[in-house]
């Protein structure tokens, strides 16, 4: 029963976590780029909501702010990995590391901000599950119809084409560097938004928002990804499935908590789940549904000279 009743507490929590993956979905998977940014953009996003909603700005204000503070860091990795030729996953530790400052910053030098939902109209809280769980959904699917219309132009194509062969896309004449600078911001600022929501959702916004954050973006991915491509392997159907697989993970993760778990022990769990997810297809294929030898009589009695 205790499940039961945290249930809808998960699902709302999974939806706004499955909106972070989108955005690391973008970097991993189109990009081919495993950007650690995250991790520090996600607590921007919260950090920039909570300080213009404690300034007195509007939710729509706050939300709109964070997500060009998490565009604007992830243009800083694009330019550190573009124009200074540092390696993608260590621009993404540093612009990370840089945005601890950033956040303590905008946080004027405390540890937590807190967001109070009398005084605020806001979007998504843990007091109102069922309408974090409506609103969640409309931002997803508002968010799925934008990608999907904006990655079916010009841009958005010679955007995956940089992704799928950059040395391809460069002999067509595309400016690779661009699109990756202009890949990795949409992606932030994606993952920003998943921040200000979740500051909204738990009423706070603290330095430590944002540890773990890749972890559970790739746990969703591939918790989606093992699922939804088995229906039909489009762009649609993925993101749907990365935002399933950010509710599945919460759900795991509510599950585990009320059996008793020390929380010092989540972050391996998300780990584990992490793992697993990426071992089974690959021990499947290994182990299970390699093609078995045919009998010496089928071959017709050769052997190999």
């Amino acid at each position: 029963m205790s499940f039961l009743y945290a249930l809808p507490g998960a699902v709302a929590e999974g939806i706004i976590w499955g909106i972070m993956a989108i955005g690391v979905y973008i970097s991993y998977k189109i990009l081919d780029i495993a950007d650690l940014t995250v991790d520090g953009s996600i607590c921007t996003g919260g950090c920039v909501c909570a300080v213009c909603l404690a300034a007195g700005m509007p939710v729509w204000a706050s939300m709109l702010l964070a997500l060009l503070a998490g565009g604007l860091a992830g243009t800083f990795t694009g330019l550190l990995h573009t124009a200074l030729g540092i390696p993608s996953i260590l621009a993404g530790i540093l612009t990370q590391l840089m945005l601890y400052t950033v956040n303590l910053i905008i946080l004027g030098g405390r540890s937590l901000v807190a967001i109070d939902p009398r005084a605020n109209a806001l979007w998504v809280h843990m007091s109102n599950n069922p309408l974090s769980i409506l609103v969640g959904a409309g931002i997803v699917a508002a968010l799925i119809v934008g990608l999907w219309l904006f990655f079916y132009t010009e841009v958005g194509l010679t955007l995956k084409s940089t992704g799928d062969n950059p040395d391809m896309s460069r002999a067509q004449g595309v400016d690779v560097k661009r699109n990756k600078v202009l890949g990795l911001a949409i992606a932030n600022a994606i993952v920003a938004l998943a921040g200000a929501l979740y500051a909204q959702y738990k009423g706070s916004a603290s330095l430590q928002d944002g540890r773990g954050a890749i972890v559970i973006g790739l746990a969703a991915i591939f918790i989606g990804l093992s699922v939804s491509l088995k229906i039909k392997p489009n762009f649609v159907v993925s993101l749907i499935g990365v935002v399933g697989g950010g509710i599945v993970y919460y759900v795991i993760y509510n599950f585990v908590i009320l059996l008793g778990l020390p929380t010092d022990y989540l972050k391996m769990l998300s780990a584990v789940i992490v793992v697993l997810f990426l071992a089974i297809p690959y021990l499947k294929g290994e182990y299970f549904n390699k093609p078995k030898a045919l009998p010496l009589a089928q071959t017709g009695g050769q052997e190999d000279a």
